[in-house]
């Protein structure tokens, strides 16, 4: 499929910005001489091979096959406008390298990714949007809850932040929380770390002040038909994660089911 100049200014607006972000991070760790030198070095080698293509050109047509009759009723005229995701943050298959088997959800809060991981070494690629409320949490979880179309009760804490919060929010486009929840679970007790759809599909690949990890309720109708419950979750931790800058990770792919 031919490619547009929109499509390969995102890309390499993408790689500029990863560029600056990680050179800070290595700023800030201190780093200098051979090791600054072997930091930079591998940033590079992570955007070369982005830049090289690596990561595959092509973009499918989205899939709606997990739409049941009600997503499709409630998603035909959502009260919000219709984003364009950066192509970084569309849907894609890619190559996968870390030890998590295949049925886990791996989140790197960092790079603004979720993988879910599949057999032979590939895994799905989402692109989020992180919230505050998705760095209190990391470490290892179990899905313990699982709702189509669920209904929002703000915290007290949510309430106190923002302004105009109701007490309520019933199901719909409308809510925060969008399509789907996944509710996430470590040794018998509600983390409070989410992973759910959004009414501001706008800023997926962002970093906000509210909320936990938003897909776009395309992706996360996606992620839920495939996700059991008991699944394991694996939230990288704060400056632990290491895509889509670095090969060891996932690097590379085709486009998949793409909204």
């Amino acid at each position: 499929m031919q490619r547009g100049p929109f499509v390969a200014w995102n890309r390499l607006s993408f790689l500029v910005y990863q560029w600056i972000r990680i050179s800070k991070m290595v700023n800030r760790m201190g780093l200098s001489g051979t090791a600054g030198k072997r930091g930079i070095a591998l940033i590079a080698l992570g955007l070369g091979l982005l830049l090289s293509g690596c990561m595959s050109q092509t973009i499918e047509p989205a899939s709606e096959a997990t739409l049941t009759p009600r997503d499709r009723k409630l998603l035909a005229n959502p009260p919000y406008a219709k984003a364009t995701i950066p192509e970084p943050y569309q849907r894609h298959i890619v190559d996968f390298h870390r030890k998590e088997g295949p049925g886990t959800i791996v989140v790197d809060p960092d790079a603004r990714y979720l993988y879910y991981v599949l057999d032979k070494g590939k895994a799905i690629r989402y692109g989020v949007t992180v919230g505050e409320e998705a760095l209190v949490f990391s470490g290892v979880a179990k899905v313990g809850r699982r709702e189509e179309w669920p209904s929002w009760t703000p915290t007290a804490d949510i309430k106190k932040r923002l302004t105009g919060i109701p007490d309520f929010v019933g199901p719909g486009p409308h809510n925060p929380l969008g399509s789907r929840g996944l509710y996430l679970y470590a040794n018998g007790k509600d983390t409070l770390y989410r992973i759910h759809g959004t009414n501001q599909p706008e800023f997926i690949g962002s970093a906000i002040s509210s909320g936990c990890i938003r897909m776009t309720n395309e992706d996360v109708i996606d992620l839920y038909s495939r996700v059991k419950l008991g699944s394991t979750v694996v939230v990288l931790k704060p400056s632990e994660g290491d895509s889509p800058f670095n090969p060891r990770m996932a690097l590379g792919g085709t486009a998949y089911g793409n909204n």
